[in-house]
């Protein structure tokens, strides 16, 4: 018998550390570790000790026997990773910091976000032993966990459950958090370096990518960042988005491009059972959209979809997966790619495009195309299309046009910015260019790679430059951040957060859902500080 890890892994890692026999790869240690779809348990080592089963966040570990049928295949996926050339054993892990000339004394450090980047880093943090550590976290919005409550896709109800593990950091001993405060706004970045030995920015990046072509501003053409944020419920998404016409084309044939199509054409029935935001689930029972269309760029090889999100499209009932391409351009693909994962994927590619159409409602997928422009006078008409290498033109209908081409973060006040990556200039997290004592982690340090569990690896490097510098004295040697500090800032503390997770999910229960999202600021703002608290009950 043997452990499966499943389609909801997120690479926290806690498996690796809780495994006796080191059967779990890669390890954050392993070069391969940014760039991992999820994690791997080696049939040949498994002892079926169920360790890793207890300290997966998100119920992603089953054993062999008691896989369900959805994942059966993933059986075949684990034992594939361990099946290609013999794997380098893994660097020695780092060793935890201790202070040497700094014990008993204290460390004050705010954190900027509340999303798995800056609770990732809190914990480390808070790790530390013979240090009085005090972290206080800084939220923009009234609600915490961002790229969990607002990114990952609303029928990704087991991988949210890793906000139990991020409420239990926030919860914590020597933990303050500071709901509703735009640092640049409400406060700058000079006040919280006059308070604290460092300012660790973990906010993100919220902003879509855009292709720059015409048509961009038309009805109907949006980003995927835009439409995730909207039927995500998150507060600065679009108030409406109109679902339109009977096709949409998505361009970019990432992860997100395929929760953007599970989206648009799942089963309404299924969605009412989620998270989704209400006005996004009502836009859908209404929609007449039937196909998806995801264009790459690049050929089959280089599709940027991982295998798992490929095997969950792929399974969705309620419509077809069709792959449009010419014929011997998937074997050429195969032929072309080394690495057992890379190769399973594109097999399991060819094994969906050769089944029969059974649905009315498809998703296609094509290679080697991307838009030169879309087309339309005030709403979208339809997309007109080239091939890589500038040849063929064609134009195709559509209702909807949907750039699913990354995203980028926003330049912070008083911080430096590089505008080609969307991020802030760094080595090893500390920020460059200015006096030490400013850290980034997770997406605004990195740009948006990996997956939810990365950013405990990255949070962990930078906690440590910031550590290495407390230990040599570069940093303040004060800090001024005492109680009276979140009156003044006029801060919203943790309990009002309760109170609106409270209200979400009393109203979850009542249909039958896991929470009903508070999406307009106003109202979270009354339920925060109870002057609607009754209509939860």
């Amino acid at each position: 018998m043997t452990h499966v890890i499943t389609r909801a892994c997120c690479n926290d890692a806690a498996c690796v550390v809780a495994c006796p026999v080191d059967c779990i790869r890669p390890t954050p240690e392993d070069p391969d570790y940014l760039s991992a779809e999820m994690l791997y348990i080696d049939p040949e080592s498994c002892i079926d000790c169920g360790a890793c089963v207890d300290v997966c966040p998100v119920g992603a570990i089953s054993v062999d026997y008691d896989l369900a049928p959805e994942f059966a295949r993933y059986e075949e996926v684990n034992a594939r990773y361990f099946s290609g050339d013999e794997m380098p054993p893994p660097d020695p892990p780092t060793a935890p910091w201790q202070p040497t000339n700094r014990v008993g004394e204290s460390l004050r450090v705010a954190v900027i976000g509340t999303g798995p980047a800056a609770c990732y880093a809190a914990a480390e943090l808070l790790s530390l032993r013979g240090v009085d550590v005090g972290v206080d976290m800084y939220e923009r919005l009234l609600t915490p966990y961002g790229l969990v409550r607002f990114g990952v896709a609303p029928d990704h109800q087991d991988t949210k459950q890793m906000t139990d593990g991020f409420w239990r950091t926030l919860r914590r001993q020597g933990v303050r958090t500071f709901f509703g405060i735009d640092v640049g706004r409400d406060v700058t970045h000079g006040q919280l370096q006059e308070r604290y030995h460092a300012v660790v920015y973990a906010v993100g990046a919220s902003d879509g990518r855009s292709l720059g072509i015409d048509g961009e501003d038309l009805a109907g053409a949006l980003t995927a960042a835009d439409l995730v944020a909207w039927y995500n419920g998150h507060p600065d998404g679009p108030r409406q988005v109109e679902l339109r016409g009977d096709r949409a084309v998505v361009v970019g044939n990432g992860n997100v491009a395929l929760d953007v199509a599970r989206f648009l054409l799942g089963d309404v029935g299924a969605l009412r059972a989620t998270d989704l935001a209400d006005a996004a689930l009502d836009a859908r029972a209404a929609s007449s959209i039937g196909e998806v269309v995801i264009l790459g760029r690049r050929g089959p090889e280089h599709a940027a979809f991982t295998f798992k999100e490929l095997i969950e499209l792929a399974d969705t009932p309620g419509f077809d997966v069709v792959v449009e391409a010419p014929e011997g351009v998937l074997d050429a693909a195969i032929d072309r790619t080394t690495g057992p994962m890379a190769r399973m994927k594109l097999e399991f590619l060819q094994e969906v495009s050769a089944r029969p159409a059974t649905a009315a409602r498809r998703v296609i997928f094509r290679f080697g195309v991307s838009p030169s422009s879309i087309l339309g006078e005030r709403s979208v008409r339809g997309v007109e299309l080239s091939t890589a290498d500038g040849g063929d033109v064609e134009s195709l209908t559509c209702g909807m046009v949907i750039q699913s081409i990354g995203y980028r973060g926003r330049q912070l006040p008083d911080l430096p910015y590089d505008a080609s990556s969307g991020s802030v200039p760094h080595v090893a997290g500390a920020v460059t260019g200015i006096e030490p004592g400013t850290y980034v982690t997770g997406w605004i340090k990195r740009g948006p790679q990996g997956v939810i569990g990365t950013n405990k690896r990255c949070a962990r490097e930078t906690v440590r430059t910031l550590l290495a510098h407390w230990e040599e004295g570069r940093l303040a040697q004060s800090s001024t951040a005492d109680d009276a500090w979140a009156d003044q800032v006029g801060a919203m503390g943790l309990e009002g957060w309760m109170r609106i997770d409270e209200h979400e999910r009393s109203a979850g229960r009542e249909a039958g859902r896991p929470r009903v999202k508070l999406t307009d600021p106003e109202q979270l703002a009354d339920v925060a500080t109870a002057r609607r608290l009754q209509t939860s009950h």
